[in-house]
């Protein structure tokens, strides 16, 4: 048959699947994307400023506010007394947060009361003029400091066990105890939080927030104001970066300026400048890793007994479930045969630590790759090979069961270390490497290739839910609207691709809008790098039932079977005749069809008892592996990332231009965690490291001289999540292990790789340096 009778198909413009640009790519690089500061303020809006505690613990004896109430500008000071609900922020229930202190402070930078003024500036300035009287109490700012002090854990602790690690320990031909410090990170958005409040009538409020969870601020709202969640809808259409910092963290902000809208019915903003922000927002925890691990002279893990301690902070946060996270990925990508892991949520005296990319995981993992380097050195082997000696099995084998007891069922990380070790030509620029080395007097290179392997889902089970709003009009566009927030990750484009692909029309007529509490309820945070799997599936849901709606009316007013009607791009063929999708549409609504749906989805299998350490807290896994090589400066410690080549599986992408964007900003945030981040507090509890003159971001002249990333294109997520895709959020952050591991071969070479040189994260130039001298010495 002659080709020319078969009707052709243009394709859509943005399926699934496809290359697409970020929906505000354009916005943001023309600078007109509007944040909450971007939109025009209502006549009359006052600005809020912070009036922080300048100790770490202590109990507050007196505080004179004559002189702040005096300034220039100001209209209202609000202390814990003016709350009209309650003075609590804490998101797990734990009532361990006030929004404003009241008879003690627990870190310096702790807000205690709030200036409201004309403008932003006289806030500010205000807010320093308070004279307040304390009396001191020991404080402590980091996790000796509490272990020395018997500090209280700021949760329970959990404890995952399998086989008699003690036992194995005990009789196994080698043994290593060790210890590793992990440092914190700050999220650093672009923007800082902030938070726009705008008084209606009766109890009535809008809040825009920079938030990664509306759903959370809502109910903030409503509990400090003590009315119902019904009256506090809470808006935002999208955040300069939030990395987990805005998960919990933007609460304060949004309640701040919610009750003093409330109090002066005048809408009230707050924007901390940076300083500020670094002061009194949480952070990435930090830990110290106790490992005590026994293994066989070929490198065969034998049993792991490990402890993972973190600064929390002073109150808890989601400090419970970072830990246990931490927990969930300290087995990397690697079978312990026998294996005992605790938490120690250490309180500190310092911000309460929070959610970070990764989410405990890159501490985890970066605790079990140590274990790992430890061998290798130990043994006299590469640790590649300790790696793959030690991998989780293929399913069905006895080597898949986790210290939590989920069987790993999707393993692709034997492949995807294998066509990465090749695809990079390791083995010879290792072996090269090591040749450079035995001849180079100052400069010494390092190379390594880490796996990953991540956890997909909230282990908070009632979180993995999702809600969507979809509406098409009679003129055949159509509105989207769902639970997550974009903060830069590409989201929202994501799900529009469901939508259009799902009506296989162009992805033009989708509108994304802002993420709002009035229309979609009881959302889940932007977090745990389920953004995509969960709103995707919502939308998908939502745009299922129109479909099937349409459908229906087109059976009964064409009288065709189902078997008879197709979605082709733009149009519909129904029976023997093809409507554009617009025409049909209008059709559809004079004939008084639905149009308009509520979509839903919550993830299957997934259940997890953490009192017994058992169950399956995740729906899958997501994997990659990350090949670094850099070279140092045995001189001074400065060091450069010379080549990083990645293949990360994302199973069937949804959006693979926007996924290797992820998986390139993921990896240089990672590096920068692992190797110039350093958060430093002082001797009175003050953090030092609190602006871009202290604390050190990666710049673009960090990144790897040659950058080569790759997806694992024949990957399809065994699953079926939307699209067959895969997560993509967090799992690529933690390729930048290999940059670490890298640093950590170039610094053994001094002493012949004889000894592991059990560097601390991050690792500063002056840490690498410490670290060539004290091997120098054994050299």
């Amino acid at each position: 048959m002659d080709k020319s009778t078969f009707e052709t198909k243009p394709a859509i413009k943005g399926p699934m699947h496809s290359s697409l640009k970020h929906d505000s790519a354009h916005k943001h690089v023309t600078g007109s994307a509007e944040y909450i500061d971007d939109i025009p303020e209502p006549s009359g809006t006052l600005h809020g400023g912070l009036g922080m505690s300048d100790r770490a613990h202590a109990e507050i004896v007196s505080v004179d506010l004559s002189a702040v109430k005096a300034a220039p500008g100001v209209v209202w000071v609000m202390t814990a007394a003016d709350i009209p609900g309650f003075n609590d922020v804490a998101s797990t229930g734990q009532h361990d947060e006030p929004l404003l202190a009241t008879a003690k402070v627990e870190f310096h930078g702790q807000p205690i009361f709030a200036v409201i003024a004309e403008t932003r500036d006289q806030a500010r300035r205000a807010a320093t003029l308070a004279r307040i009287e304390y009396r001191d109490l020991p404080h402590w700012t980091d996790i000796d400091g509490a272990r020395e002090n018997g500090a209280p854990l700021v949760v329970e602790p959990m404890v995952l066990k399998r086989g008699e690690p003690e036992t194995e320990i005990e009789n196994s031909p080698l043994r290593v105890q060790a210890h590793m410090y992990i440092g914190g990170q700050e999220h650093f958005y672009l923007e800082s939080h902030i938070a726009l409040a705008i008084p209606g009538e009766d109890e009535d409020i809008t809040v825009w927030s920079s938030t990664q969870h509306p759903s959370e601020v809502q109910h903030m709202v409503a509990h400090v104001l003590g009315i119902a969640n019904n009256a506090v809808t809470v808006m935002t259409r999208r955040m300069g970066g939030g990395f987990g910092g805005k998960e919990t963290q933007g609460n304060h902000f949004a309640c701040l300026a919610s009750v003093a809208a409330k109090k002066l019915k005048r809408a009230v903003k707050f924007r901390p400048d940076r300083d500020e922000d670094m002061a009194v927002t949480g952070k990435r925890h930090d830990f110290r890793v106790d490992y005590d691990v026994a293994f066989d002279e070929e490198g065969h893990i034998h049993a792991v007994d490990a402890t993972y301690a973190a600064r929390c902070g002073f109150s808890a946060d989601l400090s419970g479930p970072v830990t246990d996270r931490a927990l969930f990925h300290a087995d990397s990508s690697y079978y312990y045969p026998h294996v005992r892991l605790a938490s120690q949520p250490l309180k500190t005296h310092t911000v309460s630590n929070t959610a970070f990319r990764g989410f405990g995981g890159p501490q985890g993992m970066l605790g079990a790759e140590r274990i790992i380097e430890e061998i290798a050195y130990a043994t006299g082997k590469d640790p590649l090979e300790i790696r793959k000696l030690n991998f989780y099995g293929k399913r069905g084998s006895e080597r898949t069961v986790t210290p939590y007891h989920q069987e790993v069922e999707d393993n692709v990380i034997a492949r995807v270390v294998e066509e990465l070790e090749t695809s990079s030509d390791y083995q010879a620029r290792r072996q090269a490497i090591i040749d450079f080395n035995a001849d180079s007097p100052v400069i010494r290179k390092g190379i390594a290739l880490t796996p990953v392997k991540f956890g997909i889902s909230f282990t908070m089970t009632a979180y993995n839910q999702a809600g969507a709003l979809v509406h098409i009009y009679n003129d055949g566009s159509i509105h989207l609207n769902h639970g997550g927030t974009e903060m830069g990750q590409g989201l929202y484009t994501k799900v529009a691709q469901v939508v259009a692909d799902t009506f296989q029309v162009d992805i033009d007529r989708v509108k994304i809008t802002a993420t709002t509490t009035g229309k979609v309820p009881n959302t889940s945070a932007t977090a745990a790098s389920s953004g995509s799997d969960l709103n995707g599936m919502a939308a998908y849901d939502a745009a299922r039932q129109i479909k099937e709606r349409l459908i229906d009316f087109a059976t009964r007013q064409w009288k065709v079977g189902r078997d008879k009607i197709e979605f082709l791009p733009n149009r519909v063929r129904i029976g023997s005749e093809i409507v554009p999708f617009d025409t049909f549409v209008r059709a559809a609504y004079y004939d008084r069809v639905q149009l308009s749906a509520a979509g839903f989805y919550k993830t299957p299998k997934i259940h997890w008892d953490r009192k017994a350490g058992r169950g399956r807290p995740f729906y899958y896994f997501a994997y990659g592996a990350a090949v670094s090589e850099v070279a140092i400066d045995t001189l001074t410690g400065e060091y450069l990332v010379e080549r990083t080549d990645i293949l990360h599986d994302v199973g069937k992408s949804l959006n693979p231009a926007i996924d290797i964007g992820q998986i390139e900003g993921g990896f240089v945030q990672g590096l920068g965690w692992l190797t110039t981040e350093e958060l430093w507090w002082d001797a009175e509890g003050r953090l030092r490291t609190h602006a871009p003159s202290t604390y050190k971001i990666p710049l673009a002249s960090d990144r790897p001289k040659i950058f080569n990333v790759k997806l694992a294109e024949w990957s399809e997520n065994a699953e079926p999540t939307i699209g067959r895709s895969k997560a993509v959020g967090e799992p690529p952050f933690m390729l930048a292990i290999s940059v670490f591991e890298a640093i950590s071969m170039a610094v053994a070479s001094v002493a012949d790789y004889r000894v592991c040189p059990r560097l601390d994260a991050p690792a500063t130039p002056e840490r690498v340096l410490m670290a060539v001298e004290r091997l120098k010495s054994i050299g």
